[in-house]
Order: C-alpha cells, then sequence, then structure tokens
C-alpha cells in the first residue's frame, strides 16, 4: 500500500490488469517495428542508434507515466489489425469517389454539416471513430460531444456512408467491451 490507498503499481481509475511492464515491452516492440519498417536501414549503427531511440522514447513514456490502457492501448491489436485494411479500403474508395467528382462538373457536389451518433465508451474508440472519419476523404469530424460528432460531408452520399453506421460497428468492434 502506498500513501493514497492503493497497491503499489495501482493507477487511477482502478484498471484491472494493468501491468506496466507489459505496456512498456508493447511500446518498445510497437516503436522498434515502426522504426525498422520505415527506416529499412539494417547496419549495426543504425540499429544501435534505432535501438537507443527506442530505449529512450519507452524512459520517456515510463517517466510521463504514459504506459497505461490508453498510452499504450495493446488490449486492441489484433482487432485494429483486422480493423485497419477495411479502412485502407474505404479510404481507396473514398479517394476515387472525390477524384471523380473533381473531375466531371456533372456530379453533384453539395457540402452539409450534420450530427453522427457515436457510440463508442472510451476516449480511445471515440477518437479513433473521429479521425477514422477524418480519413476517409470527403468527410471531416468537426466536433466530437455526448455522443455525437459532427461532420462535415462533401455530398450526400459521403454523409449516407457515415450515417449507415459500418465504421462506428467496425471501430465498437476495436474497442470490445468498455
Amino acid at each position: 500500500m502506498n500513501v493514497d490507498g492503493k497497491e503499489d503499481g495501482e493507477k487511477d481509475g482502478g484498471m484491472s490488469g494493468y501491468r506496466p511492464i507489459i505496456h512498456g515491452i508493447g511500446l518498445c516492440v510497437a516503436l522498434a517495428a515502426c522504426w525498422l519498417l520505415l527506416s529499412g536501414y539494417f547496419q549495426i549503427l543504425l540499429l544501435a542508434l534505432g535501438a537507443g531511440s527506442v530505449a529512450f522514447c519507452v524512459w520517456i513514456a515510463m517517466r510521463m507515466d504514459l504506459l497505461d490502457h490508453e498510452g499504450v492501448p495493446l488490449q486492441i491489436t489484433w482487432a485494429a489489425l483486422r480493423y485497419f485494411p477495411w479502412l485502407m479500403w474505404e479510404i481507396v474508395k473514398a479517394n476515387i469517389d472525390v477524384a471523380k467528382r473533381v473531375i466531371d462538373p456533372a456530379l453533384p457536389i453539395a457540402p452539409s454539416l450534420f450530427d453522427a451518433p457515436v457510440s463508442q465508451k472510451t476516449d480511445l474508440g471515440q477518437a479513433l471513430y473521429a479521425n477514422s472519419i477524418t480519413l476517409t476523404p470527403g468527410t471531416v469530424a468537426v466536433d466530437l460531444d455526448h455522443g455525437v460528432i459532427r461532420v462535415h460531408a462533401l455530398h450526400d452520399d459521403a454523409a449516407d456512408g457515415v450515417l449507415d453506421g459500418e465504421m462506428d460497428a467496425r471501430v465498437r468492434a476495436v474497442e470490445g467491451p468498455g
């Protein structure tokens, strides 16, 4: 027990299963994989510098007390790996649609601002949903407030794509029970 009356290692919010070592290792693996994928270099000196950079970033995250279920969301890893290919395909389809509307003046462009319901319970899920809307060309998440997200759409079909609820349901599946 510490002075706050909590067990040692327990953080505010009463997260069950919180393990800073697991989150630290997860962050280390994610940063190392990202560094390797983005750099593509495999010389000893550069690998050592990359490892030093990863270790420094993990140390900073530990000092800032960011190694928790939101700072390093390990619980969504597998669901997110299933979600991102679907999101990439939606982005490609929306890009093609927006390009067609820019090239062909006969296709309607009717900007609208509307509110869409948000079913995610956690801040992480809501942020993932808002960012997914914004990443999809033709739509931009403008505001998020109390279970409603305000969205700007380039045309009615883009608005219908948000309002049909498929993206919301997929993000809720990534978020998991919350």
